[in-house]
């Protein structure tokens, strides 16, 4: 009867650990000692597992703080802190009966102090699925296949391919690449865009593993090219393996019925706007396939932070680029950006907040000084206010407040933001008409928008095909927009990267971009010199970069007509007597009394005394 009544309590004590099974998923899947906040959250996911008690085996310098479960029985949150001075190694936590190792692993030398893109750089943007493909990896377990034929489906561009041309991208003087997203995105269909993630911490099979990005970004990095990873912290796509088994209920935003969000941005800044109004532009879902995260949900804001921190830290990154930044939540976007800034001072990311205001762009950068109070530590954000002025300018007739006077005031609204000189100006990008479309095809006017992208005071990034003039219905399509580019499959007809089948128009805009890029990445005054403008008039704007040793004269001349400009107006700038090179074409001369600015171009000149 003992030997009964012992065996029935030992069952007894051990059904906790026969009911749950050992974590299928540890996320992160690893950490870093040195890191400045010591604090990590362990998100283990496996079933049964939410009420088992972790044990850590001891470990110099590492403490399990606590445990907690959400609202599934299948998630166990675990706190650890890890002190400065740690050692690198592998925890040993033991989970439900069973012990699981962890790495815990030392920081590349000088991870911290990793210098971020700015004003020096020029960013070049590629969909990677429609860029070029090497590997043909296949789709084994994927819910959708490769179709080239659809504009909507999957044409098998992967990190092969772009590690294939990284010299392509370096030869035409861009020092970042920037590829919408790479995770995993399992959808049945519509999956290449990156945007749906359906595995936060898994480089999509179609692109590649986690070692093959890792290799990408080493070799960019060899070849003077930082990498900026695309990261979603608003949404993930309906496949994600959350939404099989959310760990609590409000870890994505519901509502009674399915509510999308309006889009009306300015309800955050709006002085005047309802609650409710607030409330649905960042609760509300974009699609029915892109469930809304709830970042108020302490637990998911941590998972975001640690999972954006892993990227850097694990791939050596040179920036963040966040995808529709002010839909998720405002206050945990002050914390997410300042925990990133907090381990990476110099590093810099870049917000999405497609809105064509200066005051609404400004409100999310950081240093700014809001009517609210509400703070951001995101150094830079896309300047779509100044990007929709540029289109203006070349396609509006001008006026007091029309054309290319849009542009002049639009740099004027500078004073609103608090370091406009690192905003990202960009010719288009994977959501907008291509330029040389929305121009008509006009390339003088497309020569014009770039060299404004190259001189002004802002970080250019271009879309990739811009420089052979690729072309999109001018009504947004986004299967369109983002074409495969020319050569980045075997059989292709024509290729962008050796130049074969490539109109004459093509191969010298693309000769033309390589030349203006190459200029700027040694042009040192159009990184950080002052800038003067002058009122447009005529057609022609001018403006000035410079610096105590050197100038730099921009004409854009939008005009049908050569403009002859006498250069007395300019006087705080250029003398009559200064010396002058055409950056492009190499020329040189002595300005004189008056400058003849060909028709439907831009002018790039070096003045020297």
């Amino acid at each position: 009867m003992k030997a009964l009544i012992t065996l029935a309590i030992a069952l007894l004590m051990s059904l906790p650990t026969m009911a749950a099974e050992p974590a299928t998923r540890v996320e992160p899947p690893n950490w870093w000692i040195g890191m400045r906040n010591t604090s990590l959250q362990l998100m283990l996911h496996g079933a049964g597992i939410a009420d088992a008690q972790p044990m850590l085996a001891p470990y110099p310098g590492v403490t399990l703080k606590a445990s907690h479960r959400a609202t599934s029985a299948n998630y166990l949150f675990i706190d650890l802190d890890i002190a400065p001075g740690t050692q690198p190694g592998e925890l040993a936590l033991t989970v439900a009966g069973r012990t699981l190792r962890y790495p815990l692993l030392a920081r590349a030398p000088g991870s911290a102090e990793r210098q971020g893109f700015g004003p020096k750089d020029a960013i070049y943007l590629v969909v990677p699925d429609r860029f070029s493909q090497a590997a043909n990896l296949g789709q084994a377990g994927m819910k959708e296949g490769l179709n080239r034929a659809d504009h909507g489906g999957r044409h098998g561009g992967d990190l092969a391919g772009m590690r294939q041309h990284l010299d392509y991208i370096a030869g035409l003087g861009f020092t970042q690449v920037w590829p919408t997203p790479l995770v995993e995105n399992n959808s049945a269909k519509y999956s290449y865009h990156g945007y749906a993630a359906t595995d936060f911490y898994k480089i999509d099979p179609r692109f590649g593993t986690n070692d093959d990005f890792g290799s990408f970004v080493t070799e960019a990095r060899a070849k003077g090219i930082g990498v900026i990873q695309d990261i979603v912290l608003n949404h993930i796509g309906g496949g994600h393996w959350w939404m099989a088994d959310l760990p609590a209920p409000d870890w994505v935003n519901a509502w009674p019925q399915y509510t999308e969000t309006h889009h009306a941005r300015m309800t955050l800044q709006d002085p005047y706007a309802s609650p409710s109004d607030r409330l649905r532009f960042s609760d509300g879902w974009f699609v029915p396939g892109m469930p809304d995260l709830n970042q108020r949900r302490p637990e998911l804001a941590t998972y975001l932070t640690q999972m954006t921190l892993w990227w850097v830290e694990r791939f050596g990154l040179s920036g963040i680029r966040t995808d529709t930044y002010s839909y998720s939540d405002r206050d945990f976007l002050t914390r997410w950006s300042a925990r990133v800034m907090q381990e990476y001072p110099r590093l810099n990311i870049v917000g999405e907040e497609w809105s064509p205001h200066p005051a609404v762009v400004s409100y999310w950068q950081r240093g700014k000084k809001n009517h609210d109070g509400y703070v951001s530590y995101t150094p830079s954000m896309m300047d779509f206010p100044l990007q929709t002025n540029l289109l203006a300018a070349l396609t509006e007739a001008d006026g007091a407040h029309t054309g290319l006077t849009k542009l002049y005031e639009g740099l004027a609204h500078d004073f609103v933001y608090a370091d406009p000189a690192n905003l990202v100006l960009f010719d288009g990008n994977h959501d907008t008409p291509r330029i040389h479309s929305l121009l008509k095809r006009d390339v003088g006017l497309t020569k014009i928008a770039l060299a404004y992208l190259a001189t002004t005071r802002r970080i250019p990034q271009l879309f990739y095909g811009s420089e052979i003039l690729l072309q999109s219905p001018v009504e947004r399509d986004d299967g369109r927009v983002r074409a495969d580019m020319p050569g980045g499959w075997p059989g292709d007809r024509v290729n962008a990267f050796t130049g074969a089948g490539l109109s004459t128009e093509q191969r010298e805009m693309q000769d033309w971009t390589r030349r203006l890029f190459n200029w700027r990445k040694g042009a040192t005054t159009t990184h950080d010199g002052a800038l003067m403008q002058y009122a447009p008039l005529e057609g022609c704007y001018v403006f000035f970069r410079y610096d105590a040793g050197r100038t730099v004269m921009v004409v854009l001349n939008k005009s049908a007509k050569p403009m002859e400009l006498a250069l007395a107006r300019f006087s705080e700038r250029v003398a009559v007597d200064d010396r002058a090179r055409d950056v492009l074409s190499g020329r040189e001369f002595r300005l004189g009394a008056k400058l003849t600015v060909p028709a439907r171009s831009p002018l790039i000149l070096e003045v020297s005394r």
